[in-house]
């Protein structure tokens, strides 16, 4: 009785290395395409932020007929504010919490007068200036 060769089942060496290589080629088409798409994405975050607090700020002028000083801030939107101007209708809270920035940082509110605010994320670094996503964002930017 002759035994005939059975060849094991499996994968050689040389088969591993091929698809190994093939998925290392395919990991690094993808990680290009997404490198930088979450600082991307932080800014677009930054952009829906300021229309939310946008949106309460205007509520709370309706309200009250005025914007917030600067020395009553976003807080303002979240309880009443003392000091002057003193609101005369407040219906708030406008915002369950003045949301940060993505990087972490509070946004600054500035009430420049005449009706006119303006609400600022100071980028990744959170320091004023700034180039790339280090960069200042402000809601008047779309003005």
């Amino acid at each position: 009785m002759l035994k005939q060769g059975r060849r094991e089942a499996g994968f050689s060496l040389i088969e591993l290395m091929v698809v190994l290589v093939i998925i290392a080629v395919i990991t690094g088409l993808v990680a290009q395409n997404f490198i930088g798409r979450d600082d991307e994405a932080r800014v677009q975050a930054v952009r829906a932020d300021f229309n939310s607090v946008e949106n309460a700020l205007q509520m709370y002028r309706l309200d009250n007929g005025h914007f917030p000083s600067n020395e009553q801030g976003l807080d303002a939107l979240m309880s009443e504010p003392s000091g002057s101007p003193t609101p005369r209708n407040w219906r708030g809270p406008y915002l369950r919490s003045v949301p940060r920035d993505p990087w972490g940082n509070d946004y600054d509110y500035v009430n420049h007068g005449s009706n006119r605010v303006e609400i600022i994320s100071y980028g990744a670094n959170g320091q004023p200036g700034g180039d790339g996503f280090d960069a200042d964002l402000s809601s008047l930017d779309d003005e």
